[in-house]
């Protein structure tokens, strides 16, 4: 039934980006400048997971140094690079400027001015970077003229209220580019490219496909997901081709493993919090930290801690209530599997 399976790959990006015509414009204008090496003005990217914010930073920087000009341009998930130094080294790395760079030698000013010394234009797409444990490296990057800064979050007035203040009016001129949840229809004509791409003729029909788009409420990571382990099943079953039975059974086991690779990718200190939830099933703030901090030898300063929990919320692994000071935690049970 599937006979290419890239095209259900969280990380692939696909030629061509359905219902993001406007958003897509938008960062195209805002990098125009780097083509006559005028300064070039940096963007935000921000709304819920899964309404293609990841993939449409990647297309348009891909699209512009294709067609526009070819210039250096990196992607940093600032969920596993989220200190100054990793940014940057992963910045010079691409162009060659890190080979002999050392963390425990090497001070972070070096890397700074060895950036600003690259002088040709750079695009630099820091994705989830409202986890990023030192934002001195912002203010870093909007210093240098020669270097594009795409920022990608979840939520941009939560990002910028946590900044410092002279850090947060520079970002504060960036363009805003808010990307909406899909509806169910621009999600069935996205999951029907995928079909079209890498499927058999005549295995999926729409109805399946708009079966699968309503139960992903908006999100394209999880409906691409429910198709993957929707025909999966269908393999699995010498099906010929995919009935709703197989979607039905998909969509627990695809909200399990968005859940499983959400986890994968949490930071040592990260998983410490989630697991001080999940142990304690229902937890207030205090005895949180207070746990947190006998579990960890170097524990992370609250104000990181406290984006932490905020990134486990918006990833559907933890709820929370209350104010601050009464402010309790609580773990999303995953839905059951048959």
């Amino acid at each position: 039934m599937i006979t290419d399976p890239r095209v259900l790959r969280d990380e692939w990006v696909p030629s061509e980006v359905r219902h993001r015509n406007a958003e897509c414009n938008q960062l195209s204008t805002a990098l125009a400048p780097v083509a006559d090496d005028d300064r070039p003005g940096n963007v935000f990217l921000h709304g819920p997971p899964g309404t293609g914010k990841t993939c449409c930073a990647q297309y348009i920087v891909s699209q512009f140094c294709r067609e526009v000009r070819d210039v250096a341009h990196e992607y940093v998930n600032c969920w596993t690079d989220s200190t100054r130094f990793a940014v940057l080294e992963r910045l010079l790395a691409n162009v060659g400027a890190a080979t002999d760079v050392h963390r425990s030698s090497t001070p972070v000013d070096e890397l700074v001015r060895r950036l600003r010394d690259h002088g040709e234009p750079y695009i630099a797409i820091l994705d989830e970077v409202d986890v990023l444990r030192d934002t001195a490296v912002l203010y870093d990057l909007y210093q240098i003229p020669h270097v594009a800064v795409v920022l990608v979050a979840n939520r941009e007035e939560a990002f910028l209220a946590d900044l410092d203040p002279r850090l947060q009016s520079r970002l504060r001129t960036c363009a805003s580019i808010r990307m909406q949840p899909y509806t169910t229809d621009q999600l069935a004509a996205i999951l029907a490219d995928r079909v079209r791409m890498g499927f058999e003729p005549g295995t999926v029909d729409d109805a399946q496909l708009e079966r699968i788009a309503d139960a992903a409420a908006g999100d394209a990571r999880l409906a691409i997901n429910v198709l993957r382990a929707a025909a999966r099943n269908a393999e699995d079953a010498g099906a010929a081709r995919l009935d709703p039975e197989h979607v039905t059974a998909a969509i627990p086991e695809a909200e399990h493993d968005v859940r499983r690779k959400t986890l994968s990718k949490l930071t040592a200190h990260q998983r410490v919090l989630y697991e001080v939830v999940r142990d304690a099933g229902e937890v207030d703030a205090a005895t949180l930290h207070e746990r947190y901090e006998g579990r960890v030898d170097d524990p992370n300063v609250r104000r990181t801690r406290r984006k932490h929990l905020n990134k486990l919320c918006e990833y559907d692994l933890l709820t929370k209530e209350g104010e601050t000071s009464s402010r309790v935690y609580r773990v999303v049970e995953p839905t059951p599997t048959s």
